[in-house]
């Protein structure tokens, strides 16, 4: 089965060094582009709201503002977390809007060459991979990155029990 390629980048933008937070939601490590995270918090309690868009949790309220939070562990179809003192809320802005996504932890933020990002594994490729556009590294560690604006957009429960964690190859 013949996966899909990134396009290389050449000039410039062969360098570019892309910042990603690492992020642990379960047992798999997600990255995502710091450039859309305002700040990191400790979590704090959600207040549950009637009629929200299925993929919002429910909201907190940060220095006035009510910003409504995405739990990606019960997004990507995992149990509640038992620990619940590493866990984190990534403040991030996204066309204009405030969003809160609740993580188990935060682990570092690490620079990758943007040439470096390979294409989503062949097993994920299906309706579901377009949340992950590609995977990164972290020393030993491979990330899954998360596109914020598409998981965002879609309201329907991502169940990647079923996937087997992105591993080296």
């Amino acid at each position: 089965m013949q996966q899909d390629r990134i396009p290389e980048p050449s000039g410039p933008l062969a360098h570019r060094q892309l910042k990603v937070a690492c992020l642990l939601v379960g047992e798999q490590y997600y990255a995502l582009d710091i450039m859309c995270i305002k700040e990191i918090i400790r979590s704090l309690p959600l207040v549950r709201v009637p009629k929200t868009p299925a993929n919002i949790d429910g909201v907190i309220s940060l220095r006035k503002a009510v910003i409504p939070v995405m739990d990606l562990r019960r997004r990507f179809g995992l149990a509640e977390a038992q620990n619940s003192q590493q866990r984190r809320i990534l403040i991030c802005a996204i066309d204009g809007r405030i969003v809160g996504l609740l993580v188990d932890s935060v682990t570092e933020v690490v620079s990758c060459e943007v040439g470096d990002v390979r294409p989503t594994p062949y097993y994920l490729s299906t309706a579901d991979a377009e949340f992950f556009p590609g995977v990164c590294r972290s020393g030993d560690r491979l990330m899954m990155l998360l596109d914020l604006r598409k998981l965002l957009a879609d309201t329907r429960q991502l169940d990647l029990r079923s996937y087997p964690a992105v591993t080296e190859t």
